[in-house]
């Protein structure tokens, strides 16, 4: 039984306001998140399917929704606040995500509530903003293709098979710049990872070495304290990178959408989660088949 929507919205505000910060407490909130992204997707999904088809010779044609055409100027009243709820459901995970990574940023970078098929394609803790586009151009393709018979009728659905040349060109500009951000923070993270081998680490490692050889690493938590004091800069450096590459993704969700017409920005949001949510259950399967199989628990991942 699913769970409604404003007790699910209750239980994962709570939970990722919550003091009690762990691993486990945030996978809560990812599944509880994830609930509230397949309610939404039905929502979606229904939007969809009550948007009236239009002759493409129909000067509005869907984009730009004008003031002209009063059956769109309804259709953009109905379907914008349910694109702003999912894109606010974003801005609240990242939010969260943000309070968590301060706190404990190797579990964000390596969330144990991800299967190993979605960790495969994890790109700084999530997913690669430049995938916007590549998910953008092959649902266009997908629905142009779908709708040849309709376009032969010279009907449209205002889909995402009716990009515009201006929009085309639009998503192209804002292509080129995500991915120069994004190419911008992966050479961060390199030179980063890097520090790992730098002066203090190698210096480090010899001397709590011989520490363990001459059977004095555990004698007194100097050396702990050492420890802890080198590596908290290498954790700092992620966080940083962490909330610029989280706060990519967003931006880059937003400017997508502000491309897109109403509608076509809920076919976008449809194949975003259709894709998010799938993943995540092709993922759990594969890592249950496997624990059966080797009798390694998905949990137990390294």
């Amino acid at each position: 039984m699913s769970m409604p929507s404003n007790s699910a919205t209750f239980m994962c505000q709570s939970m990722s306001s919550g003091s009690n910060q762990s691993r486990e407490t945030f996978r809560n909130v990812f599944e509880c998140w994830l609930t509230e992204q397949n309610q939404q997707l039905q929502e979606l999904v229904s939007a969809s399917k009550h948007h009236p088809r239009q002759s493409i010779d129909n000067p509005n044609n869907g984009y730009p929704y004008t003031s002209g055409n009063g059956e769109n100027r309804d259709n953009e009243d109905v379907l914008r606040p349910l694109i702003d709820r999912v894109v606010r459901h974003h801005e609240q995970y990242y939010r969260a995500k943000s309070r968590w990574a301060d706190h404990d940023v190797l579990a964000m970078l390596s969330p144990s509530w991800r299967s190993s098929l979605e960790d495969a394609f994890l790109w700084i803790g999530g997913w690669r903003p430049t995938m916007a586009f590549h998910l953008l151009y092959s649902k266009s393709g997908l629905q142009l293709e779908a709708r040849l018979a309709e376009f032969i009728r010279r009907l449209s659905a205002g889909d995402l098979g009716d990009l515009s040349p201006s929009q085309l060109t639009r998503v192209d500009e804002l292509q080129r710049k995500t991915v120069k951000e994004e190419r911008e923070l992966t050479e961060e993270l390199a030179r980063h990872q890097e520090t790992v081998a730098d002066s203090s680490m190698v210096e480090l490692s010899h001397v709590v070495t011989e520490l363990m050889e001459n059977g004095e690493a555990s004698r007194d938590g100097d050396e702990s304290g050492r420890v802890e004091s080198t590596l908290a800069p290498k954790e700092e450096g992620l966080v940083e990178i962490l909330h610029r590459a989280d706060d990519l993704r967003l931006r880059t969700l937003k400017e997508v959408l502000d491309i897109l017409t109403p509608i076509q920005a809920v076919h976008f949001l449809i194949a975003a989660a259709e894709l998010h949510l799938r993943l995540h259950d092709w993922g759990k399967k594969r890592d249950e088949a496997n624990h059966q199989v080797n009798g390694v628990a998905p949990s137990q991942r390294s």
